[in-house]
């Protein structure tokens, strides 16, 4: 990750500073809460406790309740078929207290595994969708059609950054079951391989400033929002993301299944 502080940024400069890494992201928002209005571009990822008038949003609203899904452990854009490759938070307003961001690294995470466990994950396929992350924090708010715009996807559970040869681990909480494998042995891998990545060892907490542009790579990490009264404190903070050249299963080798979103669960 980099930090470049005491940026200026309007939303077309933050998107034409992302595009110099790949073709830009669009925000989920649109079909996942699909009654809500957008209060910034498409091409901006809106991070924030606020709604299209700019006030804090109430206890209830399901745009909130679904942002609360941040606070999780992820990756950008998992949940898409083509995930993330870069993202670009931009600090334009943060809290008094609380609302960092943490990151962990999943190279890192990785080289601390024995040797059986990197085998046993080295051609496994997760199925992950939004709705799998958002059901861990009991969000089940969908409305008609929605579940079915954010459809599973396969993403290999060990990639490598062609650029540097390294492997890592790639779980998030999108991840929600494992392909060919039950449940009742795919889903606590999940959760174990989870609680190994973020121990403190691979962690680091990014305590936010005003102007702050932070830039990672989803490919080799996680992060995640830490809590902060969001009922009483403004937080904006608005992420400009790029996507990567192809699923991660494809860029493994490995044949992407086919895999659709769980309609009983």
């Amino acid at each position: 990750m980099l930090v470049f502080p005491d940026q200026t940024l309007t939303q077309k400069q933050h998107v034409a500073f992302a595009k110099n890494f790949g073709p830009m992201d669009h925000s989920v928002l649109k079909k996942a809460v699909a009654d809500q209005k957008l209060r910034v571009r498409d091409d901006i990822a809106d991070v924030s406790n606020l709604g299209p008038n700019n006030q804090i949003l109430a206890e209830s609203n399901r745009l909130r309740r679904m942002q609360l899904g941040n606070r999780l452990w992820h990756t950008d854009s998992a949940f898409k078929y083509v995930p993330a490759l870069a993202s670009l938070l931009y600090a334009r307003e943060i809290p008094p207290v609380g609302g960092q961001t943490a990151f962990a690294d999943l190279r890192a995470a990785y080289n601390a595994l024995d040797d059986e466990t990197k085998a046993r994950l080295q051609t496994l396929v997760a199925e992950h969708s939004l709705v799998y992350s958002r059901e861990r924090m009991g969000y089940t708010d969908w409305q008609e059609g929605e579940r079915q715009a954010v459809d599973a996807v396969p993403q290999a559970m060990v990639r490598t950054v062609p650029q540097t040869g390294r492997k890592n681990l790639y779980v998030a909480s999108h991840a929600g079951h494992i392909v060919g494998m039950d449940d009742a042995e795919a889903k606590p891998l999940i959760d174990a391989l989870l609680a190994h990545a973020t121990q403190r060892q691979f962690t680091h907490v990014h305590r936010w400033r005003v102007g702050d542009l932070v830039m990672w790579d989803n490919r080799c990490t996680l992060h995640r929002g830490l809590p902060f009264d969001d009922l009483r404190f403004r937080r904006d903070v608005q992420r400009a993301t790029v996507q990567d050249i192809a699923n991660s299963c494809e860029q493994e080798g490995l044949s992407p299944p086919d895999v659709h979103l769980r309609a009983a669960e």
